[in-house]
């Protein structure tokens, strides 16, 4: 599935679109600056899989600080069978910067 721009999810976030929301960044990262996503480190996303097994099937929207962390997520989960994976180009750092 292809990736995601900070305009677009901008807008779903605005538009409180249905889509599953991961942040990968570690915690103090995310406690720092959310923006409301679930929080599950890349470090340990293999050891909590059963958390979001429900979501298998539907569109997972995963973002990290750049960009970075979250494509390796998103490549990892394409291997255990997620489908509907999208990485958010330029993370929150591209985000962030659409609002100044």
């Amino acid at each position: 599935m292809e990736d995601i721009n900070v305009e677009e999810l901008k807008q779903r976030l605005d538009n409180k679109e249905e889509f599953v929301f991961i942040d990968v960044r570690e915690e103090w990262e995310y406690e720092e600056d959310n923006l409301g996503a679930l929080n599950i480190p890349l470090g340990t996303l293999p050891h909590q899989l059963e958390e979001i097994e429900k979501y298998k099937n539907q569109e997972i929207v995963i973002h990290c600080r750049s960009g970075a962390r979250s494509g390796n997520a998103k490549k990892f989960l394409e291997t255990k069978g997620y489908s509907k994976v999208r990485n958010v180009l330029g993370g929150i750092m591209a985000f962030r910067a659409l609002e100044d």
